[in-house]
């Protein structure tokens, strides 16, 4: 059986002070459990919180990176500028960063390719919107998710790659889908990526579920067989939550 992959996204939320506070309220909570635990950081925060977590089973990730290793891309940051300061992980194509700042299937490629190819573990986030779900839908957004924003990643490469399916209508709403409806749909999403990769390839994918998971529901979720961890917002801003998602799962 899998361990579990427990991501924390702060999103826009935790200035340095905050950042240390936090971080080092997290660290004892969460050092015996078996599974892996990251913390997706403010760019403001990525150092301290990398030198904070040195020596610990806390690993930092960033919350998106560009395609390009420089040039003139104002407000942006390259995928090296994140290796160099020891940042591991990386989240792409977040719902967030597609309904606000215009992601799309073709540029959460080229992210997924510029950060795998510095060296970091690309967290590609992929789901619908309410509207997409209720109009029947849901299986060709996916569909088109994965083939489009996967068209160029080899086998090999997926390996260092997280899947987060995160239902849009189901962040930071408080709404969450059931257990079974997490967990339908992350076996729907694995068989796409079988009919691409081979079942073998998509049985190693880790495939989290992302969609205000926290403290309360979290252990349900990740009961589940599809579900390989958790993509966390607002749980993740409080150690002792986010402590209790990560430690759900024995």
């Amino acid at each position: 059986m899998k361990n579990k992959i427990i991501a924390g996204n702060w999103k826009m939320n935790n200035n340095r002070a905050q950042a240390i506070e936090l971080i080092n309220q997290l660290i004892p909570l969460v050092k015996d459990t078996n599974n892996t635990v990251i913390i997706c950081v403010p760019f403001t925060d990525l150092c301290k919180a990398v030198k904070l977590t040195k020596g610990t089973n806390i690993h930092v990730g960033a919350q998106n990176c560009h395609w390009k290793e420089s040039g003139a891309y104002t407000g942006e940051i390259a995928p090296s500028m994140l290796t160099e300061i020891g940042v591991e992980y990386v989240i792409i194509g977040h719902s967030e960063r597609r309904s606000y700042f215009g992601e799309t299937d073709q540029t959460v490629l080229l992210r997924t390719k510029a950060a795998l190819a510095a060296g970091l573990k690309p967290i590609v986030c992929i789901g619908e919107t309410l509207e997409e779900r209720n109009s029947g839908n849901m299986e060709s957004v996916l569909t088109r998710q994965v083939v489009e924003g996967f068209k160029d990643i080899s086998a090999e490469e997926l390996d260092n790659i997280i899947v987060a399916y995160e239902p849009v209508w189901a962040i930071g709403t408080g709404v969450t889908a059931t257990d079974e409806q997490a967990n339908d749909a992350i076996g729907f999403v694995r068989s796409v990526f079988a009919q691409k990769y081979g079942q073998e390839v998509a049985n190693k994918l880790y495939i989290q579920y992302g969609g205000s998971m926290n403290d309360k529901n979290a252990q349900g979720l990740l009961s589940m067989p599809q579900i390989d961890g958790g993509l966390i917002g607002g749980a993740s801003l409080v150690a002792d939550k986010f402590s209790k998602v990560v430690n759900a799962h024995k």
